[in-house]
């Protein structure tokens, strides 16, 4: 039977300067990221040792945030996928980032911004 495993950091929260308007750029403003990385079957074949270090996902989320001003959420979620990709033990990664304070002229949740990507796509 074949297993997948994933690995979820849900709801990081960081303050970052993100947008095109004059305000967004100067202001920090609260950002949400969900990362979920599939793991590479070669991994799951050593499940004896720690598959994924959740450390190494979140530091690729942390390291892109810290580079702001950022223009677009697309532009954070790719750069997040990107470097999830580049960690061995990750075949796929989906990740989702989130505005929670978006001024649109109704009442909303937020802007949300997902990436779902594949070794080799």
């Amino acid at each position: 039977m074949p297993i997948s495993y994933e690995v979820t950091l849900r709801g990081l929260r960081f303050h970052a300067r993100v947008g095109v308007l004059a305000h967004e750029r100067e202001l920090p403003q609260p950002i949400e990221v969900d990362v979920t990385a599939w793991l590479e079957p070669s991994t799951l074949a050593a499940m004896s040792q720690a598959p994924l270090d959740y450390r190494a996902l979140h530091a690729v989320v942390s390291s892109v945030m810290g580079n702001a001003p950022i223009d677009y959420l697309e532009a954070i979620a790719g750069e997040v996928a990107r470097r999830a990709l580049a960690l061995d033990e990750v075949s796929r990664v989906r990740v989702a980032v989130r505005k929670p304070h978006v001024a649109l002229g109704s009442a909303l949740d937020g802007a949300e911004v997902v990436v779902d990507a594949r070794r080799g796509e």
